[in-house]
């Protein structure tokens, strides 16, 4: 089971990864981008790290519901409206939750995803957060249908997070910022991907110390 705890110690972890790759979220921004990434999540998970304390007499989808609220009013860029509809549609597949069983976790990560589908319009391929976290899903959910564990699963997700980041660096930008540069948007990886990467990462690292 996956509980609030865990949830709350995932999202300080996020926050701390955010904190510690600002700069280099940035560069990766600046190649094609806005040059803001690093400091538009670091801005936004700063003020969800200063709320967690708030979060303990919640419930999971609460949790995530505020987290989303946060990001959208604080995050600048494309990055709060994505990251925002993330959390506010994996709040909704959770609700009333005060652990969260894995077929719940497949649930909000598959809601997660189809909320930034829904608002990005991006699909797999397109140099976007997608590229990591469409692989990771679906790694996610076939992982835990072969009768594996939650942690066990979150692992082999964030491999398949890593890959798909890894995978946006030769390809040509189809949305965003980025795609204003054609070709020129080939050989850099996607900081939107990266940051995707760092919060499975984040919750991959939680479950493993707290399983």
């Amino acid at each position: 089971m996956v509980t609030k705890e865990h949830i709350i110690h995932w999202l300080q972890q996020f926050a701390s990864a955010i904190a510690q790759n600002k700069e280099y979220l940035t560069q990766l921004d600046a190649a094609i981008g806005d040059a803001d990434h690093g400091i538009n999540m670091d801005r936004g998970f700063q003020k969800v790290s200063n709320q967690l304390p708030n979060f303990a007499a919640q419930d999971i989808s609460n949790i995530l519901k505020s987290v989303s609220m946060t990001l959208i009013s604080s995050v600048g860029g494309a990055s709060g409206p994505l990251y925002g509809s993330f959390f506010l549609r994996a709040s909704t597949a959770v609700a009333g939750k005060q652990e969260l069983s894995n077929e719940d976790m497949v649930s909000l990560l598959q809601a997660g995803l189809d909320g930034v589908l829904q608002r990005g319009k991006a699909q797999l391929g397109d140099k976007t957060m997608i590229d990591a976290l469409s692989p990771a899903v679906t790694t996610f959910t076939q992982v835990i249908s072969e009768g594996k564990s939650t942690p066990e699963a979150i692992q082999q997700a964030t491999v398949a997070a890593e890959q798909g980041m890894k995978a946006t660096i030769p390809i040509v930008a189809k949305k965003g910022r980025a795609s204003y540069l054609g070709d020129r948007s080939i050989n850099h990886q996607d900081p939107g991907a990266t940051s995707v990467y760092l919060m499975l990462q984040s919750l991959s690292e939680v479950l493993a110390i707290c399983s």
